[in-house]
This record gives structure tokens, C-alpha cells and sequence, in this order.
């Protein structure tokens, strides 16, 4: 009778215990390291200069964001072929007056600063075309001798900071 003998198995040894620890390790290294560098390159961090000054005037801007809110008016944007965004006013007086700041979400581009003006049409048209891609825009509308301040968000085709025919 013959006997076969089962193949030996290699020890498991410290070697391996270390190249496991090292191995996981770097895993979880590179991946934090990736994370820290996507986060630090898209966001800058500064939501307000001084949150100390800002914390100051909180009640107030509560207060203003209350009577903004009871005067019932509302602007919904649309973007143009042309670039120019056109403003639809809701419940605002008559003869306002129209102004927005548009900032990229990310702050990759510079903010753009925009005049509405009523064309014949009745609608109010920016003054200039807004580049291409994410924006918030903040308006003031001044009008009765009222201020209403509010956001609204436009967004253009773009892939890869590309414009898409």
C-alpha cells in the first residue's frame, strides 16, 4: 500500500502578519489622502469672514428674512439661448428695481454682478449673458419702498467645465 502525502503548506510567519498590516494600512492611507485633497480642492471653507461679527447680526437677519418673507414675492430665472437670464417677478410692486450677484456654487469662478431691466416683452432681462455652468444668484428687489432679498439657482449645460452643444 502506497500512502500520498497531503502538499506542505508555507508556515504562516511574521513576514506576512507585517505585509497584511502594511497592505491595509496603505489602503487606508491613499484613501484618506485622496479625500483630504478632493475636499481641500473644491470647497475653500470660508462661509463668513468673521462668524463671531455674523453671530452679532443673526437675530436681525432673522427679522429682515421674517418681513421679507410676509411681503409674499417670489422670481423664478430662466437662461436664454443668448446667456442673458430672464427674471419673472411675482406679487412685486410695480417699478422695482432688480439686481443679483451670481456666484459659482464652488467659487471656481469670479462672481458676476447683474442689472435686470423690463424689456417690451414685460419679463426682466440681465444685462449681460451669464457664463455657462452652476450659479446662485441673490437678488435684491427694491420696489414700494421695500426690500426683498432671495436666492434662486440657474444651471447651463456644461460637462468637464465644457459647454454641451
Amino acid at each position: 500500500m502506497s500512502s500520498q502525502q497531503a502538499p506542505r503548506r508555507k508556515p504562516f510567519t511574521g513576514k506576512h502578519m507585517t505585509l497584511i498590516l502594511v497592505a491595509g494600512f496603505g489602503v487606508v492611507f491613499a484613501v484618506n489622502f485622496l479625500m483630504a485633497s478632493l475636499a481641500t480642492s473644491t470647497f475653500g471653507g470660508v462661509v463668513v469672514e468673521n462668524s463671531y461679527v455674523a453671530s452679532q447680526h443673526f437675530n436681525r437677519w432673522l427679522d429682515e428674512a421674517a418681513k421679507e418673507k410676509a411681503l409674499g414675492w417670489k422670481v423664478d430665472v430662466q437662461r436664454r439661448t443668448d446667456g442673458r437670464l430672464t427674471a419673472a417677478l411675482t406679487g412685486v410692486p410695480a417699478y422695482p428695481t432688480v439686481k443679483a450677484i451670481a456666484r459659482h456654487p464652488l467659487g471656481r469662478k469670479p462672481d458676476v454682478a447683474l442689472t435686470f431691466q423690463k424689456d417690451v416683452s414685460g419679463a426682466f432681462v440681465s444685462d449681460k449673458p451669464l457664463p455657462e455652468g452652476r450659479w446662485i444668484l441673490r437678488f435684491d428687489i427694491e420696489a414700494g419702498g421695500e426690500v426683498w432679498r432671495g436666492e434662486d439657482q440657474v444651471e447651463g449645460l456644461e460637462v468637464m467645465g465644457q459647454p454641451v452643444p
